[in-house]
């Protein structure tokens, strides 16, 4: 996947899950909202890591995907 593509990918994930957060800030939990917040931290340090392989890009989503399905089934 092109660096171009990865980027759009995660700025579309960040402007996704700030918008979850901004829509439902009062129906949140202080849990839902730090795994949330945790994610969003991560998908910025990952969009200014340069050099990564595939490989490397998929440990990091995976992680990240781990904290958003936290959230979805917590």
């Amino acid at each position: 996947m092109s660096r171009l593509k990865r980027l759009k990918n995660i700025d579309s994930l960040i402007k996704d899950l700030q918008t979850i957060i901004s829509q439902s800030q009062c129906s949140l939990s202080e849990v839902e909202l730090n795994l949330l917040n945790e994610a969003i931290a991560k998908l910025t340090m990952l969009r200014s890591k340069k050099g990564l392989t595939d490989k490397h890009y998929q440990v990091e989503i995976s992680d990240i995907l781990e904290l958003i399905y936290n959230f979805l089934t917590k």
